[in-house]
């Protein structure tokens, strides 16, 4: 008999440098109002200098493990969900395993984008329902502020550094993961990119070109992600055998407040029902939903056998949305 899966604790971790819309006035031609309008962004968290992704993203594992109340040492893996990683190897997630301790877990990162966290719940899900392993550490962090462009006023003023955790394991019998959908087009992948790597080898011109930043194409990304919102969260309610109707909250990727209202539209679901933090965090990509979760449990708006769904899109491009009937 296979295992119910769920999330046994959340944890979340946001720098304390803010940069507020005025503030990007300042730095490209810009205004609070044009990024209110477009995109329901109001400021964005910014890492300090000497913190990096794995920063991030221990702090948040630290609330995770307290809340689950799991020790280090009996966690079986550790994923860190991430596009903006302390190295290109080791991964994020073997520095962050050796911090805590957790001496006795795998460890490996996901590149899945935005998607990230996700992505990673879906695989750690399936890793426990299988009987491989007991207890996994899943974080979605990033340092996007890193490999942004300050000069490109199109992408700049969109994102922001973050961190989200989440411990996953056994739950009680019809409670935890119901139904999961994820998918990719890499056809997409040139509309959202960082064009350095072992294709375009770092030297003077690619320093110059900035290809060591995020390119996106917003249009095309935009296109797909009013698209693709609706459908993956339709797939993955049809997998539970739920409609949307019996939903009690929406947590999609917290990207843009106008994608975000297209996918709650899709659903039929009143905003009143979905959580949106875009305007405290901006897009922190893989780290969104966790920090929304965990923001939606302190708050006292998750209770056990809440219907709920995490919705999500990124780079790749990829998607992914899972069901799961709230267990704490």
């Amino acid at each position: 008999m296979t295992r119910a899966v769920g999330i046994l604790g959340l944890g979340h971790y946001v720098p304390e440098k803010i940069i507020t819309n005025t503030d990007m006035e300042k730095i490209v031609e810009t205004s609070d109002e044009w990024i209110t309008e477009r995109t329901g962004i109001k400021q964005r968290h910014i890492a300090a200098p000497e913190e990096a992704t794995s920063d991030l993203a221990y702090n948040a594992a630290v609330e995770a493990l307290k809340d689950a109340g799991v020790a280090p040492e009996e966690l079986d893996l550790v994923i860190v969900g991430t596009a903006s990683s302390d190295y290109i190897f080791p991964s994020t997630a073997c520095l962050v395993q050796a911090r805590l301790g957790a001496k006795n877990a795998a460890a490996f990162d996901l590149a899945a984008g935005c998607s990230g966290f996700v992505y990673s719940l879906a695989v750690a899900s399936q890793m426990v329902k299988s009987g491989l392993y007991n207890k996994i550490l899943i974080i979605g962090a990033e340092t996007l502020s890193r490999i942004m462009n300050w000069t490109d006023r199109n992408t700049c003023v969109l994102f922001g550094d973050g961190a989200g955790a989440a411990v996953v394991g056994e739950v009680e019998e019809g409670y935890g993961v119901l139904g999961i959908d994820m998918g990719a087009d890499g056809n997409g992948g040139k509309f959202l990119l960082q064009p350095a790597g072992s294709r375009n080898p770092a030297s003077e011109e690619t320093v110059a070109a900035k290809d060591h930043t995020i390119h996106m194409n917003g249009q095309e990304v935009f296109k797909f992600a009013i698209q693709i919102m609706g459908k993956t969260a339709k797939r993955a309610l049809a997998k539970a055998n739920m409609k949307p109707e019996e939903l009690d909250m929406l947590f999609p990727h917290q990207a843009n407040y106008r994608i975000i209202t297209s996918a709650a539209k899709r659903l039929k679901m009143p905003m009143d029902k979905v959580w949106v933090n875009v305007d405290k965090y901006a897009n922190t990509s893989a780290a969104s939903i966790p920090i929304a979760l965990c923001e939606a449990q302190k708050a006292g708006a998750l209770k056990k056998g809440d219907n709920i769904i995490l919705d999500g899109f990124g780079a790749g491009l990829t998607w992914a949305a899972i069901v799961l009937k709230w267990s704490k």
